[in-house]
Order: C-alpha cells, then sequence, then structure tokens
C-alpha cells in the first residue's frame, strides 16, 4: 500500500466499520474498487481522510486491507474499538501514545475492581449457553456465544447484573461481545481523532452495521450517519430516528451510495 498523500487543509474525517460495512467475504475483492476511488476524489475535493474504526486488532485489520487489496493505506485505523493509530513516513503504523496508555490504564483499573462481578457474569454465561469466555493480553474480558439465539439470552442478563455499573461498559458484533471501558469506543476513538485534525462534529461521517456501532453513528460523535441495508435491524432504526441515511445496497456498495448522498460523489 502506498501512503496517502499529505493534505494542506483536513475538512472532513470519514469513518468506516470494517467487517460487515465495507468488508464482504463473499466478494471478490472483498471492497469493491470504486470505494477506494470515491474516497480519493472526497480527499481532492473535500480535503477528506479516511479511516477504518473497526473490532478487529491491528494485525487482522492490516491482513483485512491487504485483503480487500487497499491501493493506499488509510490516514488513520481504530483497532479493537478504542485504539488509535497513524502511519508515518515510512509506513510505519504508530500507536496515538497518550490516548492508548490512557485507555489501557483506565481499563486495567476498571477491571480489576470489577474482578467479581466479571465472574459471576462468565459463570453465568458459561453455565446457561456454552458460550466460550476470552482473556487474553490487551482484551481483559469478552466472550464468544455458540449461536445469535444464545445472545437474546446473555444480553439481558449482562444489562441486569451491570446495567449500572459506572464506566463499566460492552460492545456486541454478532456472537462476539467485549466488555471494557464506557469511555472508550468507537464513538469516543472517532471524535479523538476528528479532534487530533481540528475537525468538528459537522465535519465527520461514519457508517456501520452492527450493535458496536452505535456510539459512532451517535450525533454527539458524528454529524453524518449511514448503514448500510445488510445492517442489523436495530442499527436500521437507530439510523432512521436521527435523520441519518439507511442505504439500499449492502457493505462496500453501500458505503459508496453513503458518500455520494451526503457529499454528491
Amino acid at each position: 500500500m502506498q501512503l496517502p498523500a499529505p493534505l494542506a487543509k483536513v475538512s472532513v474525517v470519514l469513518s468506516f466499520d470494517f467487517d460487515g460495512t465495507l468488508h464482504d467475504p463473499s466478494a471478490v475483492p472483498t471492497v469493491p474498487v470504486r470505494f477506494f476511488e470515491t474516497v480519493q476524489r472526497l480527499r481532492e475535493s473535500h480535503g477528506a481522510v479516511w479511516g477504518l474504526n473497526t473490532g478487529r486488532s491491528m494485525p487482522y485489520a492490516l491482513e483485512g486491507l491487504v485483503d480487500a487489496r487497499c491501493p493506499v493505506a488509510p490516514d488513520y485505523l481504530v483497532a479493537r474499538e478504542r485504539e488509535i493509530y497513524f502511519p508515518n513516513q515510512f509506513g510505519r503504523w504508530v500507536p496515538d501514545e497518550a490516548w492508548n496508555k490512557r485507555c489501557a490504564k483506565d481499563i486495567h483499573t476498571l477491571f480489576k475492581k470489577h474482578r467479581k462481578l466479571l465472574a459471576r457474569i462468565r459463570e453465568e454465561v458459561l453455565a446457561h449457553t456454552g458460550a466460550e469466555w476470552l482473556e487474553m493480553e490487551g482484551e481483559p474480558a469478552g466472550l464468544i456465544a455458540r449461536r445469535e439465539e444464545d445472545m437474546e439470552w446473555i444480553m439481558p442478563r449482562v444489562i441486569e447484573l451491570a446495567g449500572d455499573v459506572p464506566d463499566l461498559g460492552w460492545q456486541r458484533n454478532s456472537i462476539y461481545l467485549r466488555f471494557g471501558h464506557k469511555n472508550y469506543q468507537k464513538g469516543s476513538s472517532l471524535a479523538e481523532v476528528a479532534s487530533r485534525y481540528g475537525v468538528p462534529v459537522e465535519g465527520r461521517f461514519a457508517i456501520g452495521d452492527s450493535h458496536n456501532d452505535f456510539e459512532m453513528l451517535d450525533p454527539a460523535n458524528t454529524g453524518m450517519i449511514a448503514c448500510p441495508s445488510n445492517s442489523v435491524e436495530e442499527l436500521r432504526g437507530h439510523v432512521r430516528a436521527l435523520g441519518g441515511y439507511v442505504c439500499k445496497t449492502s457493505h462496500g456498495d453501500g458505503a459508496v451510495e453513503a458518500l455520494g448522498h451526503f457529499f454528491g460523489v
């Protein structure tokens, strides 16, 4: 991938969820070529920068870009819904040290404080659904349900046990659930990226397809919101209620459609 050309002035920040939004695993290529052509035109005409805002880890996100045959690297990347990276002049991805370290510290403190509650959630979820519990470096707590139907039991129980706990949050995407700090998710990460460029809310565009995109598609963080036609129904209703754009097409074609709606490209 080539490095993005520097811009004299950034006026627009574009934020894209990857899996289910840009990326369609059944398509070849997995992201349509015209998506990359469209963001390049917006770069030239609107001073737009773009990036991925994904639940994937950093290595997995970069693997996805290679698989998608991305010709030019994004201007930024949000990994695991909270970690911010920018490419340097040598094409290496450099973490936003201040944000990422604060995020890691706050999450460590939070999980240490609520370890008994998380242990109870783990015990109940595994006993009732047989879901797989995940604990690894950088991922203090999460789970993978066996099927979508199991999540219909898991989510109400998590809300009942932890819904009133200050700062403890979670992000769901299909059968995956990641626990984290309420202050660090896709929406706050986008706001932090945009602040680096000095772009206010009205200059921000975001598109996503699943439950973990709600904060990113919030008027507090984003002025232009959209979702592809393959989005979960709850998110389509959310976008409609806020006057956003619900695409007629899916995945990357939907992203191009949404960009056309808001920017006329």
